[in-house]
């Protein structure tokens, strides 16, 4: 057999070079997007084209409501700066209703989209590297392997892992589109409420001057109910952990 031949063989799937392709254009865009873009998406922008926008959508809200949900799910999608900035643009033009759903779906189809791309670029072939490496990113996809909805739901809803990874990670270790999408969709949904909420009185605060307090999530008000579902989404791993040790328990020759 030729040797290129055995190489290709040999060589898992999702490492071939066509499949990288779009995981490939949205690290260069990222990059891109974070030299270009990095003062476009900002509060004094918003201020600047405030009157524009509001006219926009008054006379075009169908549109102006498509055009904003694209724009969010482009700009997650190819992980460029403004995310938060969008979300709180979807309260400032919106309200907290319509506002926090559409935010919550163009943030999902960007988050979807970038799954996609990473399962059919990369797949086993950087799972296994980042297995071997270790660190945070390997012990979450191994968290991921045993207990898929409930971890699935906890890096959406406790923002210690980044939204990037929490998209990249669960395409490496083979999560089903579907359980993606839907813990996706209803794990982000408080912190869109939240930080929606924020954004409806944007308008307000752009007239005094001030800026958004992002770190509002942090308040008991609104920190303690999302931890209440940080908690039952955790329910079930360990209900599975005491079910397995038991087992082991019954198990043990010596006991």
């Amino acid at each position: 057999m030729d040797v290129n031949e055995e190489l290709e063989r040999k060589e898992p799937e999702g490492a071939r070079p066509w499949r990288r392709l779009p995981i490939v254009v949205i690290a260069l865009a990222a990059v891109a997007g974070a030299v270009l873009l990095r003062d476009q998406l900002t509060v004094e922008a918003l201020g600047a084209h405030r009157d524009e926008l509001v006219a926009f959508r008054d006379a075009h809200f169908g549109v102006s409501a498509l055009l904003f949900v694209t724009l969010y799910a482009v700009i997650v999608a190819l992980s460029l700066p403004g995310a938060t900035m969008m979300t709180l643009m979807g309260g400032f033009l919106f309200n907290l209703f319509p506002g926090f759903l559409m935010n919550a779906v163009g943030a999902s189809l960007g988050a979807t989209a970038l799954f996609a791309a990473a399962r059919a670029g990369l797949g086993p072939w950087l799972a296994e590297r980042m297995d071997a490496r270790g660190g945070q990113a390997a012990r979450v996809m191994a968290a991921i392997r045993r207990n898929e909805w409930s971890v699935l739901f906890l890096i959406r809803l406790v923002p210690a892992v980044p939204f990037f990874l929490a998209n990249l990670l669960p395409a490496l270790v083979g999560v089903a589109l579907g359980r993606f999408v839907v813990t996706t969709f209803l794990g982000i949904l408080p912190g869109c409420i939240v930080y929606t909420s924020v954004g409806a009185g944007l308008g307000s605060l752009i007239d005094r001057g001030a800026e958004p307090n992002l770190a509002i999530i942090f308040e008991p008000r609104f920190l303690l109910p999302i931890l209440g579902l940080c908690l039952l989404a955790a329910l079930p791993m360990a209900f599975r952990h005491l079910m397995h040790k038991d087992d082991a328990e019954h198990d043990d020759p010596t006991r």
